[in-house]
């Protein structure tokens, strides 16, 4: 089965960029805007007035694919200090600590901090990638 789905490998790519783009980016309008769910209360300031928004701005540029990398790379190194911060220290295991989201999102912009913006992008449109 080498050759199944092959042919899809750039936009199935794109969508994962989009997809991931798009989700980061409603916990940045969470930290900022309470929305669509209210941060719970006590929550650092460091968290709503750094992470929100690198996670919103972060999360717009990487959902259309401008300047792709770089928004990429600053998110998953947020994520990886977010896990580190908030749910690293408390448990071995990502399953136990509650930190497989930061892992998963972390390791997902890292990968698309490696292929750029991909086929349906802004950086394509622009001749960037």
């Amino acid at each position: 089965m080498p050759g199944f789905m092959s042919s899809y490998n750039s936009r199935a790519y794109s969508v994962l960029r989009m997809v991931a783009g798009f989700l980061f980016l409603w916990h940045g309008t969470q930290k900022l805007f309470g929305f669509p769910v209210p941060m719970h209360e006590g929550a650092p300031a460091l968290i709503t007035y750094a992470a929100g928004p690198i996670e919103l701005i972060g999360g717009v540029l990487v959902m259309i694919g401008l300047a792709t990398r770089w928004a990429a790379f600053i998110c998953s190194g947020e994520m990886a200090f977010a896990y580190w911060l908030g749910h690293g220290m408390r448990a071995l295991f990502p399953i136990q600590n509650g930190g497989d989201l930061p892992v998963l999102f972390c390791f997902v912009f890292l990968y698309i901090t490696t292929r750029g913006g991909g086929l349906w992008s802004v950086d394509a449109g622009l001749g960037r990638t």
